[in-house]
């Protein structure tokens, strides 16, 4: 930010404005994208009392939301990307005698 704006004056133009401000993880988690991520940290029944008077609606993206869902998470296999692929297995040789060879045995 402050490198930005010193060649910004270096330009002799106008600096943006802007002040640090530090959240405690209380305030970081309630303000995520995702209320069912907030609301399963502190504070749930604000959150969801604010959300359902609001219609929000919840992408599920991340992998908070999708564990809370019962859903799977959103990489490796539970990835879109790879929702599509099948995975052949490989033809194994039956081993077990066939029935004419267990008779011969047999006798």
């Amino acid at each position: 930010f402050n490198a930005a704006n010193q060649e910004v004056i270096k330009n002799k133009k106008k600096p943006a404005k802007g002040a640090a401000v530090l959240l405690g993880i209380t305030k970081s988690s309630l303000s995520t994208e995702s209320f069912i991520s907030a609301a399963s940290f502190q504070e749930t029944t604000r959150v969801l009392t604010e959300v359902s008077v609001s219609g929000k609606r919840d992408n599920l993206v991340g992998l908070k939301e999708n564990v809370t869902m019962g859903r799977l998470i959103p990489a490796g296999t539970g990835c879109r990307a790879y929702s599509g692929i099948r995975i052949e297995e490989p033809e194994v040789e039956n081993t077990e005698p066939k029935e004419e060879e267990a008779v011969v045995v047999a006798e």
